[in-house]
């Protein structure tokens, strides 16, 4: 393993991610702690895949990044029930999973079907582009993966793109702003002076909703990407009222994203 990590470091890598690890035994649990300590001393940051929760390591090891230990974005690729399962198990996480520790949840993907030209056979993306993006600030993870393929690059819209180059993997601050476990869910962070709010549905009802935003100055001018009943999105810009408050409108699959 030393080896291996110190070739990986004179060739420049930065980072390793490792599969699998059977069971929680105490060998398997020092096994972790030795991959992070050997990864350390060769400059390499770790995140762990097929894995048990994290117990505390981004306190103990300045190297480590994230860890998987959730259902993850690989089952939409395996599972039509997984993509029919999205949103529900999005708006979980937030409240269970990820609050114990960093998520390696995997890929916001914009394809429609889950192959690399967009075909309409295998599995179908049931959420909008607008969940996809709102993922990345909804699961936090300080690595995070956007799942491109080459027909993205003609056929995403661009705001999506766009929103994908700029949003941060590390935060300073979160707040909870509204939502309930399975059915939907609103949050905000914090990355420097920047705020981000996102949030998605599962339900069948489409959520309105008139949230407070005291983290926005009233009459300030924000960005909300946001989707109609068919989860067509847009982005257009809108202004805080007064008393820092927006309606915002989230359809079944569908998420809402305010920025600055």
């Amino acid at each position: 393993r030393r080896k291996e990590m110190k070739w990986m470091q004179s060739i420049g890598i930065r980072g390793i991610k490792v599969d699998f690890f059977g069971g929680d035994k105490q060998v398997t649990m020092q096994l972790y702690e030795d991959i992070l300590a050997d990864a350390n001393e060769y400059g390499l940051l770790v995140i762990f895949h097929g894995c048990t929760l994290p117990r505390g390591w981004e306190r103990m090891y300045p190297n480590y990044a994230s860890s998987e230990a959730v259902l993850a974005s690989e089952n939409l690729h395996f599972s039509q029930g997984s993509c029919d399962n999205e949103a529900f198990n999005a708006c979980l996480h937030p409240f269970i999973r990820n609050t114990v520790g960093s998520m390696d949840f995997g890929g916001s993907a914009l394809n429609k079907y889950y192959n690399s030209d967009n075909a309409p056979r295998g599995s179908r993306r049931m959420t909008s582009d607008v969940f996809a993006l709102a993922t990345a600030v909804l699961f936090q993870s300080p690595v995070q993966h956007f799942a491109l393929a080459p027909n993205n690059l003609t056929d995403a819209p661009e705001w999506a793109i766009n929103f994908m180059k700029e949003v941060p993997t590390t935060w300073d601050e979160v707040r909870f702003i509204d939502g309930y476990p399975g059915k939907y869910v609103i949050m905000a962070r914090r990355h420097g002076d920047k705020w981000y709010v996102a949030g998605g549905n599962a339900q069948k009802e489409t959520v309105k909703l008139k949230i407070a935003l005291p983290m926005f100055t009233p009459g300030k001018q924000v960005r909300i990407f946001s989707d109609n009943e068919e989860l067509q999105g847009n982005v257009k810009p809108i202004k805080v009222s007064k008393k820092q408050e927006l309606q915002v409108t989230m359809p079944c699959n569908g998420g809402i994203l305010i920025t600055e």
